[in-house]
């Protein structure tokens, strides 16, 4: 019997998502667990599997769509079904069965001018930002649904206003001049059309950047950040490493001591280890890490649990595994939920020092630099020693200067005496 799948609820609150690639072709065979498409959420880009197994008949939707949540996206047969079971399938959720082949079909999802024009979100924001109206647009999609390449097309075959001439844009000048308006404050704004299409590729954002975009806006208008740096003499724990990954069966990094060193750092500050809540704040039992790590698509931050309880090597271990899976884009959504503070390293790419952004509602970012041969001074004797700078960005609203210097030196006690991140 035909099958409808449908848009699932990848994250809790979600009302919609972006099914940004099918792996699959129409009239395929499929089993249950099967990676079908991807989903773009705002945190991550998710694999959908199949299912059950069966033929995939007919995609409901093209890539780059958003689909609200429980809205048809693929109709599943049994091998031997025709087109009398999808269209039945289809008609149980009242959609008019597609009249052309297996493939992808139309969506009727916009209505301009009172007619009904087809044409996908991607390629309908698109043409708005470029001021094309949509009655003009010729769609090469099923049933003539207009296609992000029908707006890009149309784009560059518009007529380019010629340079210096301004007929077409100065207005007429009045017979009498008004007299100058006082001085205002320009209003900081991106210039209209400062950048023409020959200088440079329009990229739409992704999801997941619309949403760093606007989280980073948000956190960084609204919250009081503060920052401390601590600079930290590394070649005990450089020599502790070398002795670790001597015999361990996995090779242990830097940041991975660093995690654990934060993790037991807030465990002792636990006044450091809190969120803003508006009229009340998180106190978090566990120090739940969130980890930084940088993909194509933009950051993620998958958490590691508890990690004042693990031990290095497991911290090291999931460290490792989301690393991996991140850029494949197969990080969970419950691995991204969560967090109570996080760390963010930039040293592997030889970055001195810096300092980040929070990710609300946490209210603790450390940042973290390259460690580095400096200049030092020991009992009143210059030296050389190997030092990383590490800077913490707080929230003002529920920590206060001394918590957060505090949290500091614990951290930098315990990765300055190295043996005691293992405790």
């Amino acid at each position: 019997m035909a099958t409808l799948m449908k848009m699932p609820a990848i994250v809790a609150d979600a009302t919609d998502a972006v099914l940004s690639a099918w792996h699959a072709e129409p009239g395929s065979t499929v089993a249950a667990g099967d990676a079908i498409a991807d989903i773009e959420t705002e945190k991550a880009v998710v694999e959908l599997e199949a299912e059950s197994d069966g033929v995939l008949a007919r995609l409901l939707v093209e890539p780059g769509t958003t689909v609200k949540v429980g809205a048809p996206i693929a109709v599943i047969t049994v091998r031997g079904e025709g087109d009398d079971a999808i269209a039945a399938a289809l008609a149980s959720a009242g959609i008019g069965a597609p009249s052309d082949a297996p493939g992808v079909g139309p969506s009727t999802d916009a209505v301009e001018s009172g007619e009904r024009v087809f044409i996908s979100p991607l390629a309908r924001r698109l043409a708005h930002e470029r001021g094309l109206d949509l009655a003009l647009l010729t769609g090469s999609g099923p049933s003539g649904r207009i296609l992000r390449s029908d707006v890009e097309n149309a784009a560059s075959a518009r007529p380019k206003p010629v340079e210096g001439d301004q007929t077409a844009v100065a207005p007429a000048a009045p017979a009498v001049q008004p007299a100058a308006p006082a001085p205002v404050a320009p209003a900081i704004a991106p210039a209209a059309n400062a950048v023409s299409d020959a200088e440079a590729d329009v990229v739409p954002l992704s999801r997941m950047r619309q949403a760093i975009a606007r989280r980073l806006t948000e956190s960084k208008s609204t919250v009081p950040h503060f920052y401390l740096a601590v600079d930290v003499r590394m070649d005990a724990l450089l020599a502790f490493r070398k002795e670790l990954n001597a015999a361990a069966t996995r090779k242990i990094t830097v940041n991975d001591l660093v995690v654990r060193a934060i993790a037991l750092a807030l465990r002792e500050v636990p006044d450091a280890n809190v969120g803003f809540n508006g009229d009340s704040m998180f106190r978090y039992r566990r120090s739940d890490i969130s980890v930084a790590i940088a993909t194509d698509g933009g950051l993620v931050t998958p958490v590691v649990r508890a990690a004042d309880s693990l031990s290095i090597t497991d911290v090291s271990s999931l460290i490792g595994e989301y690393a991996e899976r991140a850029q494949t884009g197969r990080i969970r959504p419950d691995e991204l939920a969560g967090g109570s503070f996080t760390v963010s390293n930039l040293g592997m790419f030889g970055t001195k020092e810096f300092s980040a952004i929070l990710n609300p509602p946490q209210a603790g970012i450390l940042a973290v630099g390259a460690a580095t041969a400096r200049a030092v001074v020991t009992n009143g004797e210059l030296g050389v020693a190997t030092v990383m700078t590490c800077t913490l960005s707080a929230d003002h609203r529920v920590v206060d200067g001394a918590v957060a210097a505090r949290l500091m030196e614990a951290f930098k006690r315990r990765m300055e005496n190295p043996l005691s991140i293992l405790l």
